[in-house]
């Protein structure tokens, strides 16, 4: 008996196979692909979530689609953990894997990954973000909620230092997202999961592997962040990621991983290896498309001694009146945007943090 592939089995019953269904997202630019038995397949497309034209997904054809992608045993994994976290590499793109259980079966969510690793000039990314991707040791974080470009800021400053610095650059990631060739400086990702068994084992051995440059995926826990402070201390230029939306709500989040005997230490420690906070956002402009906006700390003196004491208002208080040094506040940024007529304002107070401050400084602007 001929046994199909699951591109022929699943376009048997009208559905596309799921290499199609990244092909077309692949080629409009959208961001996610949303697919789940029982339900219609969608895209996200610029933030908003898109629906089709294929019919209902059936079981059989939701598992033709994950033996697209997945190995025997990693479908019976995640029939046992209902959770499955992965990669993919299809010719033409990268996928980030997750898979969920839910009340009418199983569902993925793939998130695109370009192949193509767009610069920080091709991405007006701020000229801070090179000045911080130079520096040789200290902790760089880079944050934001799902979907807000945090990978994306991060591969460029990691080409950035692969073209132009001869460094040993050792990525560690769950999974591992857009893959850097080595260049100038040499690199190596490794993912959790397939190279290593926890986040935390691989930054410690990383430790002992003759890095310059070490790329965090997440810093989920107070252990890994424990060493990636260790490791910005002891000569490394340690880069990492939160789910948080503020740089001084990330400092908080730092400093509340720790108990309150040992926030006095940790407070020293961060102030001493913290080299700056990039929270970042997106927001739809007026031409259809998303700009970023962003709320960066720079760890002067002035913040390195308010971080240490603990006076976070301080700090953003700095944060305000520091654009020479490269900060900038999220209020500042949506402000800058709308005065270059990129984005409405009415998107900008919906998004800002400070809504009240934000409107009232439009209104004097108008």
């Amino acid at each position: 008996m001929e046994v199909q592939n699951p591109a022929r089995r699943s376009a048997a019953d009208g559905s596309p196979s799921l290499e199609e269904i990244v092909r077309i997202a692949h080629e409009a630019g959208h961001s996610d692909v949303h697919l789940g038995v029982g339900e219609v397949p969608r895209y996200r497309a610029r933030g908003d979530m898109q629906g089709t034209e294929w019919p209902l997904t059936q079981a059989d054809v939701f598992q033709g689609w994950l033996q697209e992608i997945l190995t025997p045993q990693q479908i019976d994994g995640f029939n046992r953990d209902k959770e499955f976290d992965g990669s993919h590499a299809f010719p033409f793109v990268r996928v980030r894997i997750n898979l969920m259980d839910s009340l009418r079966g199983p569902a993925m969510v793939l998130r695109l990954i370009p192949q193509t690793i767009l610069s920080m000039d091709q991405l007006h990314l701020p000229n801070v973000l090179q000045s911080l991707a130079a520096r040789r040791k200290g902790l760089i974080l880079v944050t934001g909620p799902t979907g807000s470009g945090k990978s994306t800021t991060l591969a460029a400053m990691i080409d950035w230092i692969n073209r132009n610095e001869a460094r040993h650059i050792l990525t560690i990631e769950d999974p591992v997202e857009f893959v850097h060739e080595s260049r100038k400086s040499l690199i190596r990702h490794r993912e959790v999961g397939l190279h290593t068994l926890k986040f935390h084992n691989a930054l410690r051995a990383a430790l002992r592997e003759d890095p310059d440059v070490i790329l965090v995926g997440e810093i989920r826990d107070q252990e890994t962040l424990s060493t990636a402070l260790e490791a910005a201390q002891t000569g490394h230029l340690v880069f990492g990621t939160l789910h948080t939306n503020s740089a001084v709500k990330t400092v908080e989040r730092v400093l509340g991983m720790y108990s309150p005997e040992e926030q006095e230490s940790v407070r020293r420690s961060l102030s001493e290896s913290l080299l700056g906070v990039i929270a970042q956002g997106l927001i739809k402009t007026k031409d259809g498309k998303r700009a970023a906006y962003h709320d960066i700390l720079i760890n002067t003196d002035a913040c390195k001694d308010y971080i240490q004491r603990g006076a976070l208002d301080e700090v953003e208080e700095i944060m305000e009146r520091s654009g020479f040094d490269g900060m900038v506040t999220t209020n500042q940024s949506l402000l800058a945007l709308v005065e270059a007529d990129r984005i409405d304002a009415t998107e900008a107070v919906a998004v800002s943090l400070k809504p009240n401050e934000l409107a009232q400084a439009l209104r004097g602007r108008s």
